[in-house]
């Protein structure tokens, strides 16, 4: 039997007899949005991250565009983020009104590099969006500061990241908000779609909550155009029978990265993550770099040994971007990273088994490759 690169099916197995009545209650009761359980879920998850609101919304992509919207966007308005990330960073940016502005990444951590902030910035500007990539925070102080000498706002973009610590802060509630995913591969994942928005701003987050439904506080009483986003009650059940588990989960994370480590250590070829002193990763994923990249995923696929890429293509190269006008060369990190990086099967079951066959078959491959 191969090893996957996520394995949902086995924990949704595990959690199956709790959630299933849970989800037989709500049958019947035929509420299906709103009430007790996106409460209580909002409530825990406000508690788990550290954070005075949570707002649960449809997707991480609405928890990034509502909070974009709270804060005013407005046609032109420069928003600094970077280019390796996933699209839903930038759509959001720009369908809250913004302007999307890259700069280049660190080598080490690939996250936005603060040094690069300050020659980005204009009379334009008016917020930054770090992403905590592959569950290891940015370096906030940094950037906090650097935002805080321009009079900007820092929105996290912690999709990946849940739980994680920054000198033992939470991550999402460093900033003015943070956004979180609920996406089923994701650390905390639901089963299907799901969001959130953490906040210590109570008008920000009553804002967003009147966004998310309709720009309503009160029903029929419409204060602004809003967007259908709320977070159904099936999703927020299975979310907060999962958020029991999710430090237990993070810390298995956590220990099967250090058997990377381990294993991989010294290995001719490989570029292992490096870790920021200041921060306590969650791993939502264990990407390296290798030469050759893609024939070292083929030979790896052929051991039944599946790896994912986190991501293949810039967002300045891509085409939905072409219109900022980058080109090749643009963010020389990023684009070299792009080339060599390849993520190593990374979920709480795995077996020091499977992690042995893993490492040992890539070692055979680097050396023949």
């Amino acid at each position: 039997m191969g090893i996957p690169f996520l394995d949902l099916k086995g924990q949704n197995r595990a959690l199956k007899a709790e959630i299933l009545p849970l989800w037989e209650e709500i049958l019947d009761s035929a509420d299906f949005v709103g009430g007790k359980h996106v409460s209580a879920f909002e409530q825990e998850l406000a508690e788990a991250c550290s954070v005075k609101h949570c707002i649960a919304v449809n997707s991480g992509t609405d928890a990034l565009r509502f909070i974009f919207h709270t804060l005013g966007l407005e046609p032109g308005d420069e928003v600094i983020t970077v280019p390796n990330t996933f699209i839903a960073t930038t759509e959001a940016i720009s369908q809250a009104g913004g302007k999307i502005k890259f700069i280049d990444v660190d080598p080490h951590t690939y996250n936005l590099n603060p040094t690069k902030l300050e020659s980005a910035i204009t009379v334009r500007t008016r917020g930054i969006v770090p992403v905590h990539l592959y569950g290891q925070p940015a370096d906030m102080d940094l950037i906090l500061a650097i935002a805080n000498k321009y009079g900007l706002w820092v929105v996290e973009d912690a999709c990946q990241a849940h739980l994680a610590e920054y000198k033992r802060r939470k991550v999402g509630s460093i900033g003015i908000a943070g956004a979180f995913s609920f996406y089923p591969g994701k650390n905390l994942g639901a089963c299907g779609e799901g969001g959130a928005i953490t906040t210590n701003d109570a008008e920000l987050a009553r804002k967003a909550r009147m966004i998310r439904d309709h720009g309503q506080e009160k029903k029929y009483h419409h204060e602004m155009e809003g967007y259908n986003g709320r977070c159904d009650v099936l999703q927020a059940v299975a979310l907060r029978i999962k958020l029991k588990y999710l430090p237990a989960w993070n810390e298995a994370r956590r220990k099967n990265a250090q058997r990377y480590f381990d294993l991989l250590q010294g290995t001719d070829g490989i570029v292992l993550p490096k870790i920021d002193r200041n921060s306590l990763p969650v791993f939502h994923l264990f990407v390296i770099q290798v030469n050759k990249r893609d024939a070292v995923r083929e030979a790896l696929l052929r051991e039944d040994i599946s790896t994912g890429l986190h991501y293949p293509i810039p967002l300045h190269l891509q085409n939905a971007y072409r219109c900022l006008g980058y080109q090749v060369g643009s963010f020389p990190v990023a684009e070299t990273c792009a080339e060599k990086i390849l993520s190593l099967p990374m979920f709480p079951e795995l077996t020091q088994e499977q992690l042995h066959k893993i490492c040992s078959s890539l070692k055979r491959i680097l050396k023949e490759t």
